[in-house]
């Protein structure tokens, strides 16, 4: 396992974050996973065995379960709190009422105490805004975090699910104001899902926020027994997400196949290390409903991709061109090519 750098801050996280999502099963995430407590607790042992000290929940998860078995199984297992990042997450709704929801001051302040409480810690290590809310203007939102940091109930912050113009956005205010800034960002990224290079990564690059994957393996799309059309159990049969071009998602799989059979490991796998070898991404998020299935994605760790097959791999699910992107790099190429700079920051070896 090798740890990277959380963004700008000095905290260094497990390249494989153990997600909990499915821990609790209640509601909507019925579906994900309703992994209970003693289940919970063999899955983060083997994760931490393993080297992970990465673990990202979210109150909406199962309306709090997820948290409180979370925490639990931190206590269970004896572990240091010193040797946990715990992350966890502020949006959804958690209540009938209409402030029972959102990014507004009083909605984080009410969340981060009851997140606090389920988990049984006094602090969290990030804390990340879920989703992008329309109503509370970015400033309120970045005021409130800053005052959780100075209060030390939260060590570090960050944001799941904005467009780049909206974290560049709240960037600025907090430069302006000195408040806490985002130092992450969670978003959906996989190899047949790569839509936030287009904006996000040049933008990750050139403020320095570290990248947290969800759903790396699509939903369970890549570990290929989707193909050719829906199964007729697992999770994506009654939970369909996230979206998937399947016809082009089939060619990637194809191209996967080889690799993987080459080096005797599971597609899943090949789809695991050819996220961490992207250059942007500084933990990848993996969660599962069985030890031999979380085994399986922690091993990816030892997969090295060659060069010949990083390139296969984006030849068959590399984007189409599309504008801004093709005039910007077509015009960069008249001042990078008398520079020494690499246009793109490559990843220490």
């Amino acid at each position: 396992m090798r740890y990277n750098q959380l963004g700008r801050t000095g905290l260094l996280v497990s390249e494989l974050c153990l997600g909990t999502m499915t821990f609790g099963g209640e509601g909507m995430f019925k579906a994900v996973g309703q992994v209970q407590q003693d289940e919970a607790d063999h899955l983060l042992k083997a994760a931490v065995d393993a080297g992970v000290n990465f673990v990202d929940t979210a109150n909406v998860y199962s309306n709090g379960l997820s948290e409180q078995i979370t925490g639990q199984a931190i206590r269970n297992l004896g572990l240091r709190r010193e040797e946990v990042v715990l992350a966890t997450k502020v949006l959804g709704p958690m209540g009938k009422g209409p402030n029972d929801r959102g990014a507004s001051r009083g909605h984080i302040m009410d969340q981060v105490k009851a997140s606090l409480t389920r988990l049984g810690t006094d602090h969290i290590d990030l804390y990340q805004i879920h989703g992008w809310d329309p109503v509370t203007p970015i400033e309120e939102t970045v005021r409130a975090l800053d005052d959780l940091v100075r209060q030390g109930h939260v060590r570090y912050v960050g944001v799941s699910n904005w467009a780049a113009w909206q974290i560049a956005k709240a960037l600025g205010i907090a430069e302006r104001l000195g408040l806490a800034r985002f130092e992450s960002t969670q978003s959906y990224y996989t190899i047949v899902g790569r839509d936030l290079e287009r904006e996000l990564v040049p933008m990750m690059n050139s403020e320095k926020l570290g990248l947290m994957v969800w759903s790396p393996l699509a939903g369970g799309y890549l570990s290929g027994k989707y193909r050719g059309g829906q199964s007729a159990d697992g999770r994506r049969a009654s939970f369909d997400f996230p979206p998937v071009d399947q016809v082009r998602g089939d060619t990637v799989l194809e191209a996967m196949d080889g690799i993987a059979q080459a080096r005797g490991v599971s597609v899943a796998r090949i789809a695991l290390a050819w996220l961490l070898h992207q250059p942007h991404v500084t933990s990848v998020i993996v969660g599962a409903k069985r030890v031999d299935q979380l085994a399986d994605n922690l091993a990816a760790v030892d997969v090295m991709l060659s060069a010949d097959d990083l390139a296969t791999l984006d030849a068959e699910s590399k984007l189409s061109p599309e504008y801004p992107g093709w005039m910007i790099e077509r015009q960069g190429e008249y001042r990078s090519q008398m520079t020494a700079t690499p246009t793109a920051p490559k990843k220490p070896e």
